[in-house]
């Protein structure tokens, strides 16, 4: 797949993951950072989102463990992040305000965030960063706080 496609992938598996939820959402394709927008009927509130996909982990420059990563600007103009893996079909809800806490680094503008995936990594080493720290935010259990 080219990286428009991936990109499509993530869009609609956030999509068909949120309509299983209750969730009404709308793609967006105004090349502004806004690749979705969903509806809360409980809040009456329209939130938009930046849809963040991989389609499988890559080994890591750093040490050679897998991970999945991606980039969020800092100006990002959506009020909620996914981050998508393709390969195991799991998406992951943050607001944009919690970027830059969760987030493992920063630089030029931009906020790195990323998931080691293999399961020997410390899971006790500073800042969470091990897939397994992040099931709190998986969207089944994040989309309740949100709509």
């Amino acid at each position: 797949m080219n990286n428009q496609q991936i990109s499509r992938c993530g869009e609609l598996l956030l999509q068909y993951k949120l309509l299983l939820l209750g969730i009404e959402t709308s793609l967006m394709k105004t090349g502004s950072g806004i690749d979705m927008v969903a509806y809360s009927s409980r809040n009456r509130k329209a939130y938009t989102v930046q849809v963040r996909t991989n389609e499988k982990p890559i080994p890591s420059g750093d040490n050679g463990k897998m991970k999945l990563g991606w980039w969020v600007p800092d100006d990002c103009p959506a009020d909620l992040v996914a981050f998508v893996d393709l390969s195991s079909s799991s998406v992951w809800l943050f607001s944009t305000g919690e970027i830059p806490r969760y987030a493992q680094k920063r630089y030029r503008g931009r906020h790195n965030f990323y998931f080691d995936v293999d399961p020997a990594v410390d899971l006790q080493s500073g800042q969470p960063s091990h897939m397994v720290q992040f099931e709190d935010f998986a969207v089944e259990k994040r989309a309740p706080v949100f709509f």
